[in-house]
């Protein structure tokens, strides 16, 4: 059995003994262990129906402090194409970035860059080589993060597959100040910060002084709940409507899949099913989540180590493990 196979079915089977059928235990604590011996695991809070289950830090900075979230930055960005999509300040996801923006487009870029849309960018299936992975040090050293990005060759149709590339989220939030006249930092901070009561700290900025789309931001433990609480309750949070309902229902259809983790993914949502449960999930690098499961009114938000990899295959397989085997059959139970 292959290591990461075998840490995972250790995780059920220790869940499957720790929560006896008794209705009077509480079974969130054992569920609190069983995230605290996953070493790379800091905090993890969970909600359900509204109010806090649980809320642990088992390591790493103090529960209310901002920490890197990683690529759930994408999803952050994603929420925020909703909102310019929600003002008018975006006609359509199939408006395409010479409509929208085309002073960023590079000269002498290939023709289809002019063509490719908003929403082939925030489902990254631009079809342009990947700024990520090996690629990412090569990209953040350029003079021009956005032109980089699109000046990069197509390796596949635009709209055939997910490339999974932040530079994909960058030109999609420069899109977003081009047409706002304000950076991503204000958009964030009005548009979900105020309305969430979270802080938004600032964070990277390319070389043109954009701030970086896809990367880099920080919350804290409890600001990432209340940004799944929204996407939860169709985009409202204390009474206001932060998002349409139509947006956050757009946001969890499939669009596409994940070459590497075998999930679906919408509009900066990785989409699951688990116990029954459509589940719909932010991820960023070492394991930071959101996990929401509107089918059991809960939201998950969890932190690791974010200087650690978590690869489908080891960490990350784990925390899927955790979340799939042993905290959604306790919600359901918890749900009655």
């Amino acid at each position: 059995m292959p290591k990461s196979t075998r840490r995972r079915f250790l995780i059920s089977a220790a869940a499957i003994a720790a929560f006896p059928a008794n209705a009077q235990t509480n079974p969130w604590p054992a569920v609190a262990r069983q995230a605290s011996d996953l070493p790379q695991c800091n905090a993890l809070a969970i909600y359900q129906s509204g109010r806090p289950v649980l809320k642990e830090v088992f390591r790493g900075p103090n529960i209310d402090r901002a920490v890197p979230i990683k690529s759930v930055s994408k999803t952050i960005v994603a929420a925020l194409t909703g909102a310019a999509l929600d003002r008018g300040e975006i006609a359509s996801l199939q408006a395409t970035l010479g409509q929208m923006a085309p002073r960023l487009i590079p000269a002498g870029s290939d023709p289809r860059v002019a063509a490719i849309t908003l929403e082939q960018l925030v489902t990254m299936q631009a079809g342009l080589e990947r700024t990520s992975g090996a690629n990412y040090g090569g990209w953040v050293s350029s003079g021009n993060w956005v032109a980089n990005a699109l000046a990069r060759p197509f390796v596949a149709e635009p709209g055939s597959r997910m490339l999974y590339s932040t530079g994909s989220f960058h030109v999609l939030g420069a899109i977003l100040s081009e047409v706002s006249g304000q950076s991503l930092l204000a958009l964030a901070r009005t548009r979900l910060g105020r309305p969430l009561g979270i802080d938004i700290p600032a964070w990277t900025r390319d070389p043109q002084g954009r701030y970086l789309g896809g990367n880099e931001m920080a919350l804290t433990l409890d600001g990432m709940v209340r940004f799944g609480e929204m996407y939860r309750q169709g985009g409202r949070f204390g009474g206001a409507q932060v998002l349409s309902q139509d947006w956050v229902e757009r946001s969890f259809v499939t669009r596409t899949r994940s070459p590497f983790s075998g999930l679906n993914y919408g509009y900066g949502w990785f989409l699951g099913q688990a116990d029954g449960q459509p589940y719909a999930l932010a991820r960023g690098y070492g394991g930071q989540i959101i996990c929401v499961v509107p089918g059991l009114e809960m939201t998950m938000a969890l932190t690791s180590d974010p200087t650690m990899p978590a690869r489908s295959g080891g960490y990350f397989g784990d925390l899927m493990g955790l979340i799939e085997r042993v905290i959604l059959p306790v919600a359901r139970a918890e749900a009655g």
